[in-house]
């Protein structure tokens, strides 16, 4: 990386900080370019030079996000033994550090607007991701004989749409135990609802 690129990088680095810190404080939609702007001191310019777009900048806040939340999961994979546990290490890693993410609010205003078609892109990529990561824990389960055999793409879609969900009850009021929840979730997933036949 030569000079300009290092200072290219830092000045992305230094915009993207201030922005996070706007975000958090007044969300996503009362965060405007101007506040951006002020909070960073660069130009309308210089950031649409590095990010496109206020949407573009944030959604380079996701992927940060999202990339440290993998760093953390990979530190702590190796202590859980089994797939099952994992699934139940995988639950309590979201409560952790999604639900008590300082950027959660903000993301919450964020999917809930319009979002610009290469934005799309970017969010379809970072979705692919956490698609691959739940098929790749239930696939270990399916190979290990822990788990019945299933079509682990199917399922890691059913894991998806359960997080997601999860994700949206549990900050609601009246949500106090997220970790008891997502583990029910889990144990749902795992064993199902319906009772062992009888003899």
């Amino acid at each position: 990386m030569n000079k300009k690129q290092i200072q290219s990088e830092q000045t992305r680095k230094r915009i993207a900080d201030a922005a996070r810190n706007l975000f958090v404080q007044k969300g996503y939609k009362a965060s405007s370019i101007e506040d951006i702007t002020a909070a960073t001191g660069s130009s309308k310019g210089n950031i649409y030079y590095h990010f496109k777009s206020k949407e573009g900048l944030f959604m380079y806040l996701l992927d940060e996000w999202d990339l440290d939340w993998y760093a953390k999961w990979r530190e702590k994979e190796h202590l859980f033994q089994t797939a099952a546990d994992k699934m139940y290490g995988f639950a309590e890693l979201l409560v952790t550090e999604d639900l008590n993410h300082p950027l959660t609010q903000a993301a919450d205003e964020f999917f809930g607007g319009e979002i610009e078609s290469d934005v799309r892109e970017k969010l379809a990529e970072m979705t692919a991701g956490h698609m691959r990561f739940n098929r790749d824990l239930i696939q270990a389960g399916i190979d290990s004989g822990e788990f019945k055999r299933g079509d682990a793409d199917r399922l890691a879609l059913v894991l998806e749409s359960l997080v997601i969900g999860l994700s949206r009850v549990s900050r609601r009021p009246g949500a106090e135990d997220a970790l008891s929840t997502y583990r029910l979730a889990v144990d749902v997933l795992l064993y199902g609802l319906a009772k062992e036949p009888e003899d």
